[in-house]
């Protein structure tokens, strides 16, 4: 039996998107599969927050309540608190994105790298956010784990490019999408999601954060350049970073009233809202990996993604790639899938066959392999 720690900073957020819900299923499926390791649980914070409940005799909370700001810099600069002393000393530690660390020499250390989008596209985040990646100081803390987990390829030899870390130290274990996109969608379900958000007949949908980098722009432009008056955008997503500029360019556009946007929404509709959709359109400019056209393929949808990045084993020849800064080919690829049932099927019945591939209990078997080999 081995003491693992984790840091679960991420999970204290009220809604879950992005790596917080690579996590939060990531650790349930471990739990759920590993009853001989113990976990014992890391958090800090100084206001009371939610956390998620892992009701697991082996799953054990360790939590503190400094204040965040002081206790990051001085973790970080002072190198005040070892992370797994504090939780009691773990063998293991597995921290599952990038934050503020500190831990012991002795202590086996593992790191999950989603993407290195803020070291490639620094313009797409904000100042603020930019000087939150300076302090952490990705490139060091990465070079100190003994293990790396990368979710894709793509975001391997981003790795070894710019941080030059050898090949043999990072291990791609791909991420995987809930067990709801699997499961059936009656008609009743069906129903009473395009009646809770008032959804049209007829739409392309878009699921993700309101940010820069998923280039919604390019999205608003093509839909307008379509001029199909049978046709709506349904956008969903939080709104994350530089968002205001979507909204901006939305009122300016001549079709803006058959696009509508549905803020954050609940886990348990957007199988129905990819299912209920024509086509689902990405037009992310760099993923790490990408999983809402995976939920989309799970449940037949046809997907037109970015022709970019981890997109390329995310989507692959399963959806139609195409430069997502392209509106007018991005338009184009959207008319001539709206017009071609026969290759709309086609690109269904690859993409359920593909997304099946993608089980939390197959990642979480390779995790826990990992962690009993360390």
């Amino acid at each position: 039996m081995k003491k693992i720690g984790i840091d679960i900073r991420c999970l204290m957020e009220s809604r879950y998107s992005g790596i917080s819900e690579y996590t939060i299923n990531l650790l349930d499926s471990i739990f759920k599969l590993d009853r001989e390791n113990q976990y014992f649980l890391f958090y800090n914070s100084r206001k009371k927050s939610k956390l998620p409940e892992f009701k697991y005799e082996n799953v054990i909370y360790r939590g503190f309540n400094f204040p965040n700001k002081l206790f990051n810099l001085s973790s970080r600069f002072l190198k005040l608190f070892k992370f797994d002393r504090m939780i009691g000393g773990v063998d293991i530690f597995l921290a599952p994105n990038f934050l503020f660390l500190n831990l012991s020499k002795n202590c086996k250390k593992i790191l999950v790298i989603h993407d290195l989008s803020f070291e490639l596209f620094p313009q797409f985040f904000t100042v603020k956010a930019r000087l939150w990646h300076k302090l952490i100081g990705p490139k060091k803390l990465a070079s100190d784990f003994d293990q790396i987990i990368a979710i894709s390829q793509n975001t391997k030899k981003d790795i070894i490019s710019l941080y030059r870390i050898p090949d043999e130290k990072i291990r791609v274990i791909y991420p995987a999408i809930s067990d709801i996109f699997f499961q059936e969608i009656t008609e009743q379900d069906k129903i009473k999601v395009k009646d809770k958000y008032h959804l049209p007949d007829n739409y392309l949908f878009y699921l993700g954060n309101l940010e820069p980098r998923k280039n919604i722009e390019s999205l608003l432009l093509a839909f307008d350049l379509l001029d199909d008056p049978n046709l709506s955008l349904v956008i969903a997503g939080g709104q994350a970073w530089k968002y205001k500029n979507i909204y901006k360019l939305w009122q300016s556009l001549k079709n803006k009233k058959r696009i509508k946007f549905l803020g954050y929404v609940d886990q348990a509709d957007k199988p129905a809202l990819y299912a209920l959709a024509k086509i689902f359109v990405y037009p992310s400019i760099y993923e790490g990996f990408g999983l809402p056209p995976v939920e989309a393929m799970a449940l037949g949808t046809p997907v037109i993604s970015g022709f970019n990045s981890s997109l390329l084993e995310s989507v692959g020849d399963q959806g139609l790639l195409l430069d997502p800064n392209n509106f007018q080919d991005l338009a184009s690829g959207i008319r001539a899938l709206l017009e071609d049932n026969e290759y709309r099927q086609k690109l269904s019945e690859k993409g359920k066959i593909y997304a099946a591939k993608f089980r939390w209990s197959e990642v979480a078997s390779e995790f826990v392999d990992l962690l009993n080999k360390l």
